[in-house]
C-alpha cells in the first residue's frame, strides 16, 4: 500500500472516530443510555429485594430448625430419665 493510501485510510479512521463520538455524545444517545441506567437501577432494585425475601425465609427456616432440634432433645431427655 502506497503512502497516498495510508494517508486516507488514516483519514477515513479520524472522520469516522469523530462522527461515531458525535453520534454516541448526541441528545438520542444519552436519552437512550439514561433509560438503560433506570432500567438497571430497577433490575438491581428487584434483585436485592428477592435476596432479602431469601435471607429472611432461610433465618426462619433455621430458627424452626433449631426449635425443632431443642424439642427433640427434650422429649429423648425425659425418655431417658424415665
Amino acid at each position: 500500500m502506497d503512502r497516498l493510501g495510508k494517508v486516507g485510510l488514516f483519514l477515513g479512521g479520524v472522520l469516522f472516530g469523530t462522527a461515531g463520538v458525535k453520534i454516541l455524545s448526541s441528545k438520542d444517545a444519552k436519552k437512550c443510555y439514561t433509560h438503560t441506567t433506570a432500567a438497571v437501577l430497577r433490575a438491581k432494585e428487584c434483585v436485592v429485594d428477592t435476596a432479602n425475601k431469601i435471607q429472611e425465609n432461610a433465618g426462619d427456616v433455621l430458627a424452626e430448625a433449631k426449635q425443632i432440634n431443642c424439642e427433640r432433645a427434650a422429649k429423648e431427655d425425659q425418655e431417658v430419665t424415665e
